[in-house]
This record gives C-alpha cells, structure tokens and sequence, in this order.
C-alpha cells in the first residue's frame, strides 16, 4: 500500500510518465512524416479599382468579387532515409522514455522500501529501550523499599536511579528516530506526517540472512534486467540513427507533387453578355497538375554537415553515458555488496555476543538481587546486554537494506 501510494503521488514519476507520453507524440509525428500531405485552399476576394479580370485576363476597373479553390498533395519519394531513420531514431527513443520511467518507478519503490524497513528497525530500537527501562525500574522501585529499611546504601539507589534516567531519555531517542522514519515514509509517499502511522509488522528473523549472489552474477543480471541499463543502451540507438539521419540533408530529394485548381470572378460573361452562373464556372475554370521534383543541396550554409557534426556529439555523449553508467553500476554493486557480507558477519558475531551477555547479565542479577553483587557490576553488565541487543537490531535491518538493494539491483520483486 505504501508502495502504490507513492508512486500515484511521486511528482518525479508523474514527470518522468509525461516524458514518455512526449516521446509517444514524436515518435507519431515521424510515423506521420511518412504519409503524403494534403492540403486544400480556399479563398473569397473583393476588388474595387483596378484589377486582372479573371474570365478574359485583361485589366477592369470596377467592383468585383473572386473565388479561388485548389487542392494540393505532395509525396517524398527518397531523400536519403532522412524520414526512416528519424522513425527509428525516435522508436528507440521512445522505449528509452518507457525504461526510463520504469526506472523512476523502482527507484521509488527501493526508496519506499528502506524507509518501511528504517521504521521497523526504530520499532525494534524504541521496543529494546522500553524493556530496557522497564528492567531498571523494576530494580529501582525493590530499592526504594530497601533504602526506607535501611538495608541499603543510599548511593545503590542513586546509582540505580541516574541509570534510569538514561533509559527514559534513550525511550526518547529512540521515538524520535522512529517519528523521523515515519516523516520520511510519508514524505515519500507524499501524504500528511501523522506520528500515529503504524506500518504492518515484517520482522527480520521471516528474512534469508544468507545471501548467495555474487558480484559477478548480481552485475551480470543488472546489465541484462535493470531498467537504467536498458534505457541508456537505448538512448545510444537513437543518437546512432539520429546521425543517419542528419547525414540524409546531404543526399538530393525526389518528391511527387499533384494539385486541382478552379476560380470564379463575377464579372465573368458569355458570348451573349449573360452573367455566368457560380458553379458552371468552377467546374469550366479547373485545372490539374501532377509533377516530379528533384531538389539537390548544394550550398546551404553548411547545415546539413553542423547537423551531422551534432548529432555526431551527442552520440559520442550518449556513449560516454552508456561506459560510465556501467562502470558506476559494477562500483555500486561491488561497495553494497561488500556492506552486505559486512553487515551478515557482524550480526553473526552479534547473535553470539547477545547469547553470552544475556547469560552474564542474568548472573549478575541473581547477584545484585541476593545483595552479593554491586550495582556497578549490575548496571555493567546489563549496559553491555542492552549495547548487544541495540547492534543486533541495527545489524539484522542493515543486512536486509544492503539485500534490497541488491535485489533492486537484479530488478527482482521488492516485496
């Protein structure tokens, strides 16, 4: 839920959506330059003075009106693949703009789900504080009997008490961190900030904590699946036939052209000075053409070669693009993946810590409870427990943040 929200209202893939719908009308319009053009005029004219009468073609002076109607079409024949290679240009183009949006919308999506993840870390984190404070207090509320029986030194329950203190303010920390991991899901989801939100529980132990992938494999698959991959390969498509297609302006044009033609004028007469109806001129006064046209560039201020020399750039840029995204893709996977295997040894070494000081901490309370241990040994060792616990948590979530990521890498499901 948190996933589709975000994406109906992330203005990046709203942008990214309208991107692509540009793409769309570009890559019609090329499809469209391929047809013929057809184009009708008509026109209506008074004269007053001088003029050409249009029935005999000598000059009147006097009122007149005029009509002209004409219908014109006009076919490219060959002109260097200029118009082909533009279609195919803006068809990569096009599936570059979709990828590219894909892309947008998985980014989201991982951003979504490292946040859900903080939340439930902080979860975890306010849950291990709360307990922790709760051991404390138990503790403090026996001494504060004990201290009214004098059966204590009154520095135990200070020490004791101070302890406390420090739990209630880690309580704290630790809401505040979860309020601003809830801030940051929201924003991302693009919804007010409600410090109630509650996400559904997911907890790290339902998780794989041996990940198997290797480098290799994980960027193997993302050149294969990952859609910033597939999009950049096909922006390169495009500026190769947009080169093709500006090197067409160098080739001459061979055109077809074919038109219909009529006029009326109200001054038109017969040969018995009889006024010569409207439509009965129309269709004595038509005229057709049809035509081939050869037009060779010879000189035109060097634009079809800057035009070519651009787009030549812009395909040297999107080459650059394509290396660069590859190499910073296999540095990104190699740094995440190093983090993951970090992040799985130190839970590993963590689980067993945790072990160990749980057992030390629960003989120390016997102690400090029979009155044979010290409240420094006591608050010690469950300093140390609560430490354990705190890196346990954060290690098991980091270990399954840096397997998203890596997941996200491989465009397997996120969730």
């Amino acid at each position: 839920e948190a996933v589709e929200t975000a994406l109906a209202n992330n203005l990046d893939v709203q942008q990214s959506g309208l991107q692509q719908e540009r793409a769309n009308v570009n890559l019609r319009q090329s499809k469209g330059d391929l047809l013929p053009s057809l184009n009708a005029n008509i026109e209506h004219t008074l004269n007053h003075g001088r003029s050409i009468d249009l029935y005999t073609n000598s000059y009147i002076n006097q009122q007149n009106t005029s009509a002209f109607y004409s219908l014109g079409a006009d076919l490219t024949l060959f002109n260097g693949l200029r118009l082909l290679n533009t279609l195919r240009s803006n068809q990569f183009a096009y599936e570059a703009s979709r990828m590219e949006w894909q892309q947008t919308k998985e980014r989201v999506m991982l951003d979504v789900m490292l946040a859900y993840l903080e939340i439930l870390n902080n979860t975890d984190l306010l849950v291990q504080a709360t307990k922790s404070a709760e051991v404390i207090q138990r503790q403090v509320d026996r001494l504060i009997i004990m201290n009214e029986q004098g059966a204590i030194k009154p520095s135990d329950l200070s020490d004791l008490q101070g302890q406390l203190g420090d739990s209630k303010l880690g309580i704290i920390n630790a809401q505040n961190s979860l309020n601003a991991a809830r801030l940051r899901l929201a924003q991302l989801m693009g919804v007010p900030y409600d410090e109630t939100l509650e996400v559904e529980r997911l907890t790290a132990e339902q998780f794989d904590m041996s990940y198997s992938a290797t480098v290799d494999s994980i960027f193997q698959s993302a050149l294969q699946q990952l859609w910033l991959v597939k999009g950049v390969e096909l922006r390169k498509k495009s500026a190769e036939k947009a080169v093709q297609a500006a090197k067409g302006g160098l080739f001459p044009a061979l055109g077809l052209s074919a038109g219909y033609y009529t006029n009326y004028s109200s001054t038109a007469r017969d040969t018995a000075n009889q006024k010569i109806a409207y439509y009965s001129q129309l269709s004595n006064n038509y005229s057709t053409y049809a035509g081939i046209g050869l037009r060779i560039p010879i000189l035109n201020g060097l634009r079809a070669r800057n035009q070519i020399s651009l787009a030549r750039i812009t395909l040297k840029n999107a080459e650059y693009i394509a290396k660069n995204t590859e190499i910073q893709l296999r540095q990104s996977i190699e740094r995440d993946h190093l983090n993951m295997r970090s992040a799985v040894s130190r839970y590993r070494a963590l689980v067993e810590q945790v072990t160990a000081l749980t057992e030390s901490f629960r003989a120390a309370e016997i102690r400090f409870n029979a009155g044979v241990g010290t409240p420094i040994d006591y608050l010690t060792a469950k300093n140390n427990l609560d430490r354990a616990n705190v890196n346990l948590i954060i290690a098991r979530y980091d270990y399954l943040l840096r397997t998203k990521i890596l997941d996200y890498y491989q465009s397997r499901p996120l969730f």
